[in-house]
């Protein structure tokens, strides 16, 4: 099944940016930490309109369309992202990473 773009899909990626856009604009930072992008953990520019640049909102999907079509409209599955970490990611599984690295000494 293919990626679909309906009006209720529209509505719900609208919405998705809404939330973040106010997350991100809390005093609370454990509200505002939820607006970053889920794979760089870096703050998105909600400024920008979405999609425009490297570093505007991107709804992601958490299962991708690809693999699991019938999650696409299922806002359970929908993360914020960067728009050049989602591209960078494509339909692949995100690399966890390693966490930080040691000094050399150790």
């Amino acid at each position: 099944m293919a990626r679909t773009n309906t009006r209720r899909m529209n509505l719900l990626r609208d919405e998705f940016f809404a939330e973040g856009r106010k997350q991100s604009e809390s005093d609370d930072p454990e509200v505002k930490v939820l607006s970053r992008c889920w794979l760089c953990k870096e703050p998105i520019d909600y400024l920008a309109d979405p999609h425009s640049t490297p570093d505007s909102h991107n709804l992601d999907h958490f299962k991708t369309v690809r693999d699991f079509p019938e999650l696409q409209e299922d806002p359970s599955n929908f993360l914020h992202s960067h728009r050049a970490c989602n591209q960078g990611r494509g339909a692949n599984t995100p690399s966890l990473g390693l966490g930080e690295a040691v000094a050399d000494w150790w």
